[in-house]
């Protein structure tokens, strides 16, 4: 009757259980890693998500709340109706600067006498 207990403990099928027990507690736990993090840009309520940006298959994903919107780049130049709405500068340093139509032109600006 002994032999029959040793021979129960020894079984690898066993250890085998045992080491998939274990893998499942490191899926969960790196799950768990992953919602918690705070770089997680679906895990925010309003994101935009630019994938390949200027690139002929450019993708953007807007979460606004739980409503998920998907625009997908066809590859050609787009064209729409519209009036130009100003100019923008460039600085040395990086800086942006916007100058609506109109503003910086002497004839647009009434002069004071």
């Amino acid at each position: 009757m002994r032999f029959l207990a040793e021979g129960e403990s020894d079984d690898p099928i066993l250890s085998v259980v045992n080491l998939i027990d274990v893998f499942l507690v490191v899926v969960a736990m790196l799950m768990i890693i992953i919602v918690k993090n705070p770089l997680n840009p679906f895990g925010n309520k309003n994101v935009v998500v630019v994938e390949n940006p200027g690139e002929a298959n450019m993708k953007i994903v807007i979460k606004d709340g739980q409503e998920f919107t998907r625009y997908e780049s066809s590859g050609e130049i787009g064209e729409g109706q519209g009036v130009r709405a100003g100019i923008t500068y460039q600085l040395p340093d990086g800086r942006l600067i916007y100058v609506p139509e109109g503003i910086g032109r002497r004839d647009a600006i009434p002069a004071s006498r």
